[in-house]
C-alpha cells in the first residue's frame, strides 16, 4: 500500500470512531494536513432582518482577526425557533453558531419548540439596539404625541406591526409604549413579519400605520426619507436619526433588543472558552467599533455563565410583560 493509501485509510478509520462533526473535522486536519474548516453562522431571520445583518457583521469583523466563517445560512422560521431546534442536534459541532437575540427569547414563550435556549451552549451576548417608531413619509402622524393622541382616542383604528413575535423585542416595545401612554395594548392590532426584510414593504406601501422596529435595519430608509422616525426607544438620541427620545418627549421609558451567539450542545470546556475568546478579541477591534456605529448598536459584551443569567433573566422579562401580575 502506498502511502497515499495509508493515509487516506487512516483518515477514515479515526473518523469512524469519531462521532462528532467536530471531531472527524479535526481528525481529518491531523491526518491530511489541511486546515480546520471555518465556521458557519446560523442567522434565524429572512435574509436583511436584523439576525442576517449581525451574522454578516460578525463574519466580516472576524475576517480582519483571522477567523474565518466559511457561510452565513440563513433559516428563518418562527422567530428563530427554527433555527434553535437546528442547532441543537447538531451535538459536539464545534463550527457552528447561531446568531439570535431577545427575539428567540420571546418567540420561545409562545411558539411550541422541541428545544429550549438551556439545551444549548450561551457564548456570548454581543450588542445591544434600540427600537424605534417608524410611520411611512406620508403618515399624517408628524410627531409622537400625533400618535399617542391618536392611540388613546381610537386604538382600533391604528394597526401597528414588528419583525418580531409579540413576545419579541417589536412587540414587547409597542406593548411597553401601549401601557407606558396609557393604552391597553390588546385594543390595537399588531401584526407579525418575519424580520424587518418583510416588514419594510408593509410599512412603504401603508399596509401597516406604524411599525416598532430595531434601528439597523431602517437607517437607509430613514436616511432617505421614505419613513418617519418619531422617537427612539433609548437613554439617548442614535447618531443618524434625526428623532428625539421617548423621554425627552415625555413617555417614561427605555427598552434596548440585544443580539448573543449560541453555539450546539456538547462542546468540551476548552472549545467554548476558544470561541468566548474570539468574541471578545473581535468586539475589541476597531473595525468592530466601525461596525457598530454604522448599525447604530452599543457594545455590551457578556460572556458564558453571566450570558447564561442573563437569558434566565430576559426569559422572566418576556412572561411578565406579555402576562402581566394582577393586583389583588
Amino acid at each position: 500500500m502506498n502511502r497515499r493509501l495509508r493515509i487516506s485509510a487512516l483518515a477514515a478509520l479515526l473518523a469512524v470512531l469519531c462521532t462528532a462533526t467536530a471531531c472527524s473535522a479535526g481528525v481529518s486536519a491531523m491526518v491530511t494536513g489541511a486546515e480546520e474548516p471555518g465556521l458557519r453562522v446560523i442567522a434565524p431571520s429572512v435574509a436583511g432582518g436584523g439576525y442576517d445583518l449581525t451574522a454578516r457583521s460578525l463574519a466580516r469583523g472576524w475576517a480582519a482577526e483571522g477567523v474565518v466563517v466559511d457561510d452565513v445560512l440563513v433559516l428563518p422560521g418562527s422567530g428563530g425557533v427554527v433555527g434553535l431546534n437546528r442547532l441543537a442536534l447538531e451535538q459536539g459541532n464545534d463550527r457552528l453558531l447561531l446568531v439570535m437575540g431577545l427575539g428567540l427569547v420571546g418567540a420561545l414563550s409562545t411558539t411550541p419548540s422541541d428545544h429550549e435556549i438551556a439545551d444549548v451552549t450561551p457564548i456570548a451576548r454581543l450588542v445591544t439596539e434600540p427600537e424605534v417608531v417608524l410611520v411611512p413619509a406620508a403618515s399624517p402622524l408628524r410627531t409622537l404625541d400625533d400618535l399617542t393622541n391618536a392611540w388613546r382616542q381610537d386604538p382600533a383604528a391604528l394597526q401597528f406591526a414588528g419583525g418580531s413575535a409579540e413576545g419579541g423585542p417589536d412587540g414587547l416595545f409597542r406593548t411597553q409604549l401601549a401601557r407606558t401612554v396609557g393604552v391597553d395594548p390588546r385594543a390595537s392590532e399588531y401584526r407579525v413579519f418575519d424580520g424587518g426584510g418583510e416588514l419594510l414593504p408593509a410599512l412603504l406601501t401603508g399596509e401597516v400605520d406604524v411599525a416598532t422596529t430595531g434601528v439597523s435595519e431602517y437607517l437607509d430608509q430613514i436616511a432617505s426619507g421614505t419613513v418617519r422616525a418619531l422617537a427612539v426607544s433609548s437613554s439617548e438620541r442614535v447618531d443618524g436619526i434625526d428623532a428625539p427620545t421617548l423621554r425627552e418627549q415625555g413617555v417614561d421609558l427605555d427598552f434596548d433588543n440585544w443580539r448573543g451567539i449560541l453555539a450546539p450542545p456538547g462542546l468540551p470546556p476548552e472549545r467554548v472558552d476558544r470561541l468566548i475568546a474570539d468574541v471578545t478579541a473581535l468586539v475589541g477591534s476597531p473595525l468592530w467599533q466601525e461596525i457598530l456605529v454604522q448599525n447604530g448598536w452599543r457594545d455590551a459584551l457578556l460572556t458564558g455563565d453571566d450570558f447564561a443569567s442573563f437569558l434566565r433573566a430576559q426569559a422572566d422579562l418576556v412572561r411578565s410583560t406579555i402576562d402581566p401580575p394582577t393586583d389583588g
